[in-house]
């Protein structure tokens, strides 16, 4: 039977373990392991692992953590502003997002991740939203289907947040790019060929 005192270390070394993967994960080059996160956690391999059951969990829950405000943030925008403008800004925030983090993508390749999967799902909701909003206003394209379009984004936000980390000229021009990409062939802001 455990007591109280227990229950509160475990909680305890849980978060010290969460808190220095989620630092390890920030880090570009940095080795993944357990053995780093239980020395940048102050704690015993045997600890971080008792705390988890596993690598795999532990950077499932410190990635969820990293994802879990992006996500309630493009709902928020959904809500608070028209979908164009939605995604205008919420592309903005993710690829900075993505520039801080991309090495995670690295991390987790071969991984049992659950709670990530989840809510990367959610996050090609939340665009798919804004797009389908965006569409249904006529400011969008609809001769592409809305799964190659969020899938388009995706890569092309990833690409551009991996190539040139916190280079804002470089964001801001390719939203500029790809949103006159999606306007409809017709639609009066969009630029026509010289």
């Amino acid at each position: 039977m455990s007591t109280p005192g227990r229950r509160a270390d475990a909680v305890r070394n849980r978060q010290l373990a969460l808190e220095a993967a989620t630092a390890l994960l920030a880090e570009p080059d940095t080795a993944l392991t357990v053995e780093a996160i239980a020395k940048r956690a102050g704690l015993g391999v045997g600890t971080v692992v008792r705390a988890f059951g596993g690598k795999d969990a532990l950077l499932d829950a410190a990635v969820a953590q990293l994802l879990g405000p992006v996500v309630r943030r493009g709902r928020d925008l959904l809500q608070q502003s028209d979908p164009e403008q939605a995604l205008r800004t919420f592309l903005t925030e993710l690829i900075g997002f993505q520039a801080a983090h991309h090495p995670v993508s690295d991390q987790l390749r071969g991984m049992d991740t659950p709670a990530t999967t989840e809510l990367r799902g959610q996050l090609v909701e939340v665009v798919e939203e804004m797009l389908a909003g965006a569409r249904r206003d006529g400011v969008l394209r609809t001769d592409i289907d809305l799964a190659t379009t969020t899938a388009l984004i995706g890569r092309l936000a990833f690409a551009v947040a991996r190539a040139q980390p916190g280079q804002p000229q470089l964001t801001d021009a390719f939203i500029t790019v790809v949103m006159d990409g999606l306007r409809p062939p017709s639609s009066p802001g969009r630029r026509s060929r010289p």
